[in-house]
């Protein structure tokens, strides 16, 4: 019973813990720039479905948290769903005291900055998250060392040894050993050349990373291409940072989730790259629960590259997230007026469908990390 309570602790309440304070940065960004640019916000909800408790404030406000926490969103004045009318049609029926508090009655660009204000948000707390642990605990950083060289491996195919120092790879700088890691877990497998400094010389080194299961800190299981190194015991050493340097190591360290990120789903795109990578919230939550498990200074990385990671993938210009939004601005400021509401309505069919997709992809690729396939045909078996 004792380990029951302890899972449901730490797999659910500290996941729906994190996914409500990523939720809450996000709505907030939308909420605070709508009203610093006159617009009447309705609601702001955590959750989806019937309100368990909220409060009205006295600018007009609901303040309300829902039965289903796994998202929210802020609804604004003169916003409302109105399936084939036209933004400026639902305009002409309000007065204008009520036109200068609607959100479609405010200028491009202050409708764009209210869309990107949520995402932008998510970017902001994510930095100052890793800004502070960096400052509090540290940034650990691992030498780009080699320890040891693992038999029958792409390293030892390639003539690496033990000692040699990586300084380049396929031409980028390589300052540490997560450098490395990340440029090559990016390769899917394609040879990477590898500038090593061995005995005061240095040499150049061609590999060819060979696929392989590998397991992270928070115990997901992937498959990704790897040398077969390891670094040296005594070769991780914690990095302290004053308050400037912790925020450029944070910026540092979200520019490389950022683009490697990109780069993952460019390959997924042209097929590339296994699509078994995606996850859903169920993988989250088991790395939520992996975090708990290794400490409170684990649980705020975690929420922090949670964070990011949403605020990353609603600016991708798909119909129903905040970039599809973006895209449509970017066009009417192109046309110098909006797409018709037809158009738009096309839009949207094809962007919920689109997510909708990806979600019953990244639910089936948590079911199957979770095993939840062998469980079930071992019962009916």
């Amino acid at each position: 019973m004792i380990d029951f309570l302890l899972g449901f602790r730490d797999y659910v309440l500290v996941f729906l813990a994190m996914i409500t304070v990523v939720v809450f940065v996000h709505e907030m960004g939308h909420y605070l720039v709508a009203r610093a640019n006159g617009v009447r916000v309705e609601t702001f909800s955590i959750g989806f479905g019937p309100e368990l408790f909220g409060r009205t404030a006295k600018s007009g406000t609901r303040w309300k948290i829902c039965l289903l926490p796994l998202g929210g969103y802020v609804r604004m004045f003169g916003d409302a769903d109105a399936p084939g009318i036209s933004a400026a049609d639902r305009l002409a029926r309000l007065t204008p005291d009520e036109r200068r508090l609607a959100f479609l009655g405010k200028r491009l660009d202050q409708r764009a900055a209210v869309v990107v204000a949520g995402p932008l948000a998510n970017f902001v707390f994510g930095i100052l998250v890793l800004a502070v642990m960096f400052s509090l605990y540290g940034e650990p950083r691992t030498q780009a060392v080699i320890g040891e060289v693992q038999p029958d491996s792409a390293a030892a195919a390639a003539g690496l040894l033990a000692g040699d120092r990586i300084v380049e790879a396929n031409g980028d700088t390589v300052a540490s050993f997560q450098d490395l890691q990340r440029i090559v877990r990016l390769t899917v497998g394609d040879p990477v050349t590898l500038v090593v400094e061995r005995a005061g010389q240095r040499l150049s080194i061609l590999t060819r990373p060979r696929m392989s299961e590998v397991k992270d800190a928070l115990g997901n299981t992937y498959r990704a291409p790897v040398l077969g190194v390891i670094a040296p015991a005594d070769a991780t050493t914690i990095v302290r940072h004053d308050p400037a340097g912790a925020v450029w190591a944070a910026v540092r360290n979200t520019g490389e989730m950022v683009s490697a990120t990109l780069t993952a789903v460019g390959q997924m795109i042209a097929g590339e790259r296994d699509t078994n990578e995606l996850r859903g919230p169920l993988r989250i939550a088991k790395g939520a629960g992996a975090a708990a498990r290794l400490g409170f200074a684990t649980v705020v990385y975690y929420a922090a590259l949670i964070s990011i990671n949403l605020g990353l993938v609603n600016l991708f210009p798909v119909p129903l997230l905040d970039g599809g939004h973006l895209l449509f601005y970017g066009i009417e400021a192109l046309r110098g007026r909006p797409l018709g509401p037809r158009a738009q309505e096309y839009g949207f069919r094809f962007g919920l469908i689109l997510v909708f997709a990806l979600m019953l992809l990244a639910t089936r690729n948590d079911l199957a990390d979770l095993k939840v396939w062998d469980i079930i045909k071992s019962i009916v078996s």
